[in-house]
């Protein structure tokens, strides 16, 4: 009879066996469907972003002749992103290679829509959306999108309309000739790959645990049957094929099946937005060497831990069936923590040297790797002091046993644990790093501005405001030119930016924090501080060689300069030197709530392309980013908790069965199940309670530190940094919650059976 054989047996005549087997296999699938998920993030966004190369115009070919221009730009409606790309054939574009889901190159006056937007324009007036674009002549497909609901417009114009002028190209403003769309292959999203590293340790970590306590259901009378076959006469060799065939039918068929329910899980992840949107159901797919690599590893991993369980069997297998003595955990074991703070510590505090990332990280896993080696020892701890300032018989009896098996029992927290320690971390990041979002341009919140050169800034503006008076709307739209002061000559030389705008115009249209009161009669430069104006040159573009045309001495004006802003200076069009050409223009238009949408787009039609911007709208991309953290982070902790606290009370059941006998024992004796579930309840949540707490201490401690490489802003602490804490205690009393039925399992069956 093989391995195999005797395995199968075993299962059909063991009750027991076969429900550690089932759990077992539950762990195993859990854990590889898990890793499937979040292995093919990475060639997930790769996908994605492969599908929406084109639609980023640096990404086009320009090595050959040019037969387009092309150029991009984000665009918005309401709280929402729209893609535009911008192209006009300039020479013969019949042998041109299309992108998957683009249907044709759109001429002057045509745009191809995504579905998306394509409904939106429907529903949307003219005035607010659609004379943005040309004419909807077809419908990307879903091939030319990065997700479904993705609003991208693919604009035609003739080769006029996007031309540039050579003061254009010195200001960046230009359409790019291109000689084909792009071919090379996108990358993944950094981001989100990390995240999948993160999420396969936080979360394979309690599935391998769920399945270390499925198996230690029938650890106890597996090695008195192990050891007995070994006094028998059977060898090492024949011990070790015996448990790794049972192992392999359990844990095969955990990999199976979990290989089984992974396109489930794909199907559930794409309503997981990431992005600014949603994936498509192709997405999630993996090489099949990679697959196949980790439908094998996994079990490979549960077949060698039970091998390498059997130890002590193998040595001394009168060990595994008589008494032993326990060796207590060493009081240096608690030393490991703070050598490893000490070191993330240094990394922290030397990232801005060269290798300071690394440090880091290596800091971070010695941190999560000190957990192993303190959490029992901190066990065991808690059990002496039950057994030294003891009560009553369940906290002697809950005591003894976190001294005798302090690794036992701290082996169904180690789950939680490294949940809580890297959700507590991640919530203390997040609120922090919210509070540094902020920044953008220097116009008030509610004004729209678009880039223009300063050759053709006053046509935007003439054409904008024929718009806006078209759409009969009172709002005008006004330029806003940039130049430079320069004080100093050679090595001192120093340039400090100026916008050229009216006072009036600036308090009511900028950030800078000048106000009506600060506008004086006569006034030609306002500077937050008094300075002499006869000291400065204006140059339009800060040139080492350009030595500018004095300032004169044009009367100075102050003003308390705003939270949030860059420093500026600002320069009335009256006091500009003659001589002085603008370094840049700006187009910009105010807006109210009733209005927004159709001064966005009258700007948008005469801005031809350029990108109109908002400071809300500026912040879209740090909030869109800290939106798919958060969301990640709640995913994460709540799937590790289910599974910690799964693990929990499956090693708690365990833990019962390997005891059977004493348990039997005492309930025969007399001792009421009252006493010892209460025993169990101690011994089982309040070391998962001191674990998580302390995990939850270290966390934010670690968040802190981490926090502080930013180099800005002061630390921001949410009540929700507790949730990790909370969800770690919840875990305990999952745990704790199977002991009394558990106990009752035990007493109604017979002792003879054990």
């Amino acid at each position: 009879m093989n391995s195999l054989q005797l395995a199968l047996r075993v299962l059909r005549v063991d009750r027991r066996t076969r429900t550690s087997a089932i759990l077992t296999a539950v762990g195993v699938a859990v854990a590889t469907g898990l890793v499937l998920l979040l292995a093919s993030l990475p060639f997930a966004t790769q996908v994605r972003e492969q599908r929406g190369i084109w639609q980023s115009y640096d990404n086009f070919d320009t090595s050959g002749t040019p037969v387009m221009l092309v150029s991009g730009a984000k665009d918005y409606f309401h709280d929402q992103e729209i893609t535009r790309v911008d192209v006009a054939a300039t020479g013969n574009t019949a042998g041109l290679k299309l992108p998957a889901g683009i249907p044709k190159l759109p001429g002057p006056g045509e745009t191809l829509v995504s579905p998306a937007l394509g409904r939106l324009l429907n529903n949307t007036p003219a005035n607010q959306l659609g004379d943005r674009f040309g004419k909807p002549v077809a419908a990307l497909g879903d091939q030319a999108l990065k997700y479904p609901e993705q609003l991208v417009a693919l604009v035609g114009h003739s080769q006029q309309e996007l031309t540039s002028t050579e003061t254009e190209r010195a200001t960046e403003a230009v359409a790019q000739p291109v000689s084909a769309f792009p071919d090379q292959q996108a990358k993944a999203d950094p981001l989100l790959t990390l995240l999948a590293w993160v999420g396969i340790i936080v979360l394979l970590v309690p599935s391998l645990v769920l399945v270390a306590s499925s198996a230690r259901l029938t650890a106890a009378r597996r090695e008195r049957r192990l050891a007995a076959i070994r006094l028998a006469g059977a060898t090492p060799g024949q011990v070790t094929s015996m448990v790794a065939g049972e192992t392999i039918l359990s844990a095969g068929v955990g990999a199976l099946l979990g290989l089984g329910i992974s396109p489930a899980l794909h199907g559930l992840a794409t309503f997981v937005p990431w992005g600014g949107g949603t994936w498509l159901a192709t997405d999630f797919t993996l090489p099949t060497a990679l697959a196949v690599f980790i439908v094998i590893a996994i079990p490979a991993l549960v077949v060698l831990a039970g091998v390498l369980g059997l130890r002590r069997v193998l040595r001394n297998p009168l060990f595994a069936t008589g008494g032993h003595s326990v060796k207590p955990l060493r009081w240096w074991r608690l030393l490991v923590l703070p050598v490893a703070g000490l070191f993330f510590l240094y990394a922290v505090t030397s990232a801005g040297d060269g290798g300071g990332a690394t440090l880091i990280l290596v800091g971070l896993f010695l941190l999560v790797a000190s957990a192993i080696v303190v959490g029992p020892w901190v066990t065991s701890a808690v059990g002496g002091t039950f057994v030294r300032g003891w009560r009553g018989p369940s906290a002697l009896l809950a005591g003894r046993r976190l001294r005798d098996d302090p690794k036992g029992a701290y082996r169904a927290t180690a789950g939680i644990v490294l949940a809580v320690f890297t959700g507590s971390m991640a919530l203390t990041l997040l609120p922090s790093f919210e509070s540094l979002a902020g920044g953008g341009r220097t116009y008030a919140d509610s004004v729209l501005y678009a880039d223009s050169s300063p050759d053709k800034a006053a046509a935007v503006v003439d054409h904008t405001n024929a718009a806006l008076a078209r759409y009969g709307q009172q709002e005008r739209a006004v330029a806003v030119g940039q130049v430079y002061l320069v004080q100093g000559t050679g090595d001192q030389r120093s340039y400090q930016r100026a916008l050229v705008m009216s006072c009036a115009d600036a308090a009511r249209l900028t950030r800078l924090g000048i106000t009506a009161a600060d506008c004086k009669p006569g006034v030609g430069l306002y500077a937050p501080y008094e300075l002499n104006a006869a000291e400065y040159h204006v140059v339009g573009d800060p040139e080492p060689t350009d030595p500018g045309q004095p300032l004169g001495s044009v009367p100075v004006g102050t003003f308390k300069m705003g939270d949030d802003v860059s420093s500026s200076y600002l320069l009335d069009p009256a006091a500009l030197p003659a001589g002085v050409k603008l370094g840049a223009a700006t187009v910009i238009a105010p807006t109210t709530d009733a209005d927004r949408e159709i001064v966005r787009t009258a700007l948008a039609s005469a801005a031809t392309g350029a990108e109109v911007g908002s400071r809300d709208q500026y912040l879209y991309d740090q909030q869109t980013q800290l939106s798919d953290l958060r969301r990640v982070t709640v995913i994460g902790l709540v799937a590790a908790g289910i599974l910690a606290g799964c693990s929990a009370a499956v090693a708690t059941a365990g833990s019962i069965m390997d005891r059977r006998r004493t348990f039997g024992a005492l309930m025969a004796a007399g001792t009421p199940v009252k006493v010892l579930s209460r025993a169990l309840r101690m011994e089982t949540a309040l070391p998962a309670l001191v674990a998580t707490v302390g995990a939850g201490v270290v966390g934010i401690l670690v968040g802190v530190g981490l926090f502080s490489t930013a180099g800005e802003g002061d630390i921001v602490f949410s009540p929700w940094i507790f949730a990790p804490v909370v969800l770690g205690v919840g875990v305990a009393l999952l745990g704790a919650s199977i002991c009394t039925p558990a106990l009752r399992r035990v007493q109604a069956e017979p002792l003879a059976d054990e």
